[in-house]
């Protein structure tokens, strides 16, 4: 079968990660471990892209840094992934971005972007890096909204699918701008803020998601509910998988991971259910480990993961190795 190629068009950053027992109040000062605190690779699109390349797709990242000891750092990274940068341009003009990302005993985080250059991004890089000819595009909101807007008018009128991870979500995003898309994920709080809905119970995930399927022309709407699964929406009827019970240690990255590699078998055996199963197993691994790229699981991890039979979510033995690298057309029976 043939290598998919996918676009990643959004964001790199290095991420600065702080381990604490909790987050501090206001005026409080709270004294850690020496050893609790890290620097690593990350931002949202290069967590996805490091995703799609360890699932095996011939992974094209657009993005841009800056000339700055942090972009070099990346740069190496991606190399040693497997992941092509040829779309990958070096800002003169800003710093490659950060984020701080707070992180307490419970695995829950905090996090502040300080965007740098992927706030450059234009609609220019973007229809550059269409010339890799990809057979799907993969999105996120870390970037400008024209070049978001123009990555997928250019994929609608290729005839391209696209992928968008609606993170991170504000108010005035024009999403009715948007062209036509194949899948369509924000977390609860994104949500929240496109809908004004909090998807805290079925009922109000199915009014959330029925609210976005008016703004955006989106075959499915998955509304990612961090330990509780998600959410499955395709206009018509809804499904929830439920999350894989795991102490999480780090949920930086995990929403990235779900969304790439829902995006990826999707793409190669057609069932969205499916490929939510593989997702949620894959966002297991994730969070059971420290860091966004270091904690980013294999396809050999989640097959491993599954055959071993500590999977609720997703088919056991076998039938799932061949349901995951079936073919277009090829689905799992429900």
């Amino acid at each position: 079968m043939k290598n998919l190629r996918i676009l990643v068009i959004s964001s790199a950053n290095i991420d600065f990660v702080q381990r604490m027992r909790r987050v501090p109040y206001a005026g409080e000062t709270i004294v850690e471990d020496e050893e609790g605190y890290a620097y690593y690779p990350g931002g949202k699109g290069g967590n996805s892209a490091v995703a799609f390349a360890r699932f095996g797709a011939d992974t094209v990242f657009a993005c841009r840094l800056g000339r700055d000891t942090n972009a070099k750092r990346l740069a190496a990274v991606y190399k040693k992934e497997g992941i092509d940068t040829h779309h990958a341009t070096v800002d003169e003009e800003a710093e490659t971005g950060l984020a701080s990302i707070l992180t307490e005993e419970n695995g829950k985080n905090r996090i502040v972007v300080y965007p740098g250059a992927n706030r450059r991004i234009t609609p220019e890089d973007v229809e550059e890096a269409f010339t890799c000819y990809p057979d799907a595009v993969f999105l996120q909101m870390e970037i400008p909204d024209e070049a978001v807007i123009e990555a997928t008018r250019l994929a609608e009128k290729a005839g391209i699918p696209v992928f968008i991870d609606a993170a991170p979500a504000r108010m005035d995003f024009p999403l009715e701008k948007l062209g036509k898309i194949e899948i369509f994920s924000p977390n609860e709080i994104e949500t929240r803020v496109y809908t004004g809905i909090s998807p805290a119970t079925e009922e109000d995930c199915l009014r959330a998601a029925i609210r976005l399927s008016s703004k955006v022309r989106a075959r499915y709407i998955v509304i990612k509910l961090g330990d509780r699964g998600s959410f499955i929406y395709d206009g018509q009827e809804y499904y929830i998988i439920p999350a894989e019970k795991v102490r999480a240690v780090d949920t930086t990255g995990a929403g990235d991971v779900f969304t790439a590699v829902l995006s990826y078998v999707y793409l190669r055996n057609g069932n969205i259910i499916s490929a939510a199963k593989y997702a949620t197993c894959a966002a297991a691994l994730t969070v059971m480990k420290e860091g966004a790229y270091p904690s980013i699981p294999t396809k050999e991890e989640v097959l491993e993961y599954i055959r071993n039979g500590r999977s609720a979510s997703a088919e056991n033995g076998e039938d799932g190795q061949q349901d995951f690298a079936g073919g277009e057309g090829e689905t799992e029976e429900e």
